[in-house]
Parts: C-alpha cells; structure tokens; sequence
C-alpha cells in the first residue's frame, strides 16, 4: 500500500524526477531522436491502425522533445486530420485548444508552434490524442513539463465513468518509464504510450 504524500512533498519528488528525466532527455542524440521518432510512428500506426476518418490531435516538437513529425506524416498519409494544439491566453479555464494543422505554423511565447486559424475543435470530439511527456508509468500517469494545460484541456475525463473518448496516448522514449509517479489530484490518466520497442496499455486503458 502506498501512502499519499502532502502537496508539498508531491510537488518537490515530481520536481526532482522531471529535472532528472529532462536532463537524461538532452542527452539524446539528434541521430537517436530521430531513429526513435520513426520507429515510434511506425509502432503507432501498427499497434492503433490509423483509421482515414480519425480526428488526431498531435503536437510540434520542441527540440528536446520525442519528434512527432514522422507520425504526423504517416497519419497524413493515412488520411488522418491533424489537429494542434494552441495555447490561449484568453481561456484561462482551459487553456489549450485544437486546431486543424494547415498552412504556416507560429511560434509562441514558449517556444513551441502553433497554427493560426481561428476554428476550433473542442478537444472531447478528437478520437485520439498523442501526448509529449517527460516520464509516466504503467497506471497511465504522466509528469509533463508542469504547465498543466494538457491535464485541464482533458479534464472533462475524469468526471466520465465509462466513455473515455478521445484515446489519450503518450509518445515516449523507453528510459521515460518510471516504476511509479505519485498522481497530483488534477492528472488526467492516459490509456496507453508508444516508445521505440512497442506499445504499453496502461492499466486505465
């Protein structure tokens, strides 16, 4: 049995194990990151069979993270649309909203790129959702870059009891998986990630 720890102490050990998984990340070579992203698209692709009517939300890669371009490229050949997400300032409830992934991308106040269109999906009408993260384990929780804005935009998740759609599905290097991270009250559990070696269903998909 594992006992809870106060706010305090959760927070300082997700702290501490995201500054020990972001620096091992950076240690990555560019060659590796590469090899990796094309063998993680491929293990998505096999392991969800990427379906032509699919709405599916993806993500511009910030340097250090896992590159979504390989899956984002297959998913487009599989006929998929392509959503993005974008941050927004005005939505302080929310936070992030999907849009589709068309024309000239902008690079926002952090760094990551955006698209600019002004129609949105809500994020609940995505069918599956591919995740960046810094670590997770096997119960589906996943440390992010501590923003939290993938956790609110999911939020309505936790409040369901059976349909848990979209498909949450974390896109990660296999030294990313951590034996257990303590869950903050709002982390929103994902169903599954993809690494270069395979497909891992998380207890909560």
């Amino acid at each position: 049995m594992r006992v809870a720890l106060p706010d305090s102490s959760l927070s300082a050990a997700r702290r501490s194990l995201r500054a020990e998984l972001i620096a091992r990340r950076r240690r990555v070579t560019p060659a590796q990151r590469a090899q990796a992203a094309c063998r993680i698209a491929r293990n998505a692709d096999a392991a969800l069979h990427l379906k032509s009517h699919w709405r599916v939300g993806l993500y511009a890669a910030l340097p250090q993270e896992l590159d979504a371009a390989p899956l984002i490229a297959l998913a487009l050949q599989r006929g998929c649309r392509i959503y993005l997400p974008r941050i927004d300032r005005q939505r302080a409830a929310r936070g992030m909203r999907f849009l589709p992934m068309r024309g000239a991308l902008r690079r926002n106040r952090l760094g990551i790129e955006e698209p600019t269109g002004a129609r949105a999906l809500g994020a609940r009408w995505l069918d599956v959702v591919f995740l960046p993260l810094v670590g997770f384990d096997r119960s589906g929780v996943r440390l992010g870059t501590g923003g939290g804005f993938y956790d609110r935009a999911f939020a309505f998740r936790r409040w369901r009891g059976a349909w848990h759609a979209p498909r949450l599905v974390g896109l990660a290097y296999t030294f990313q998986e951590v034996e257990h991270i303590s869950a903050a009250a709002h982390d929103v559990r994902m169903d599954a990630v993809v690494t270069e070696e395979g497909l891992i269903r998380c207890t909560t998909g």
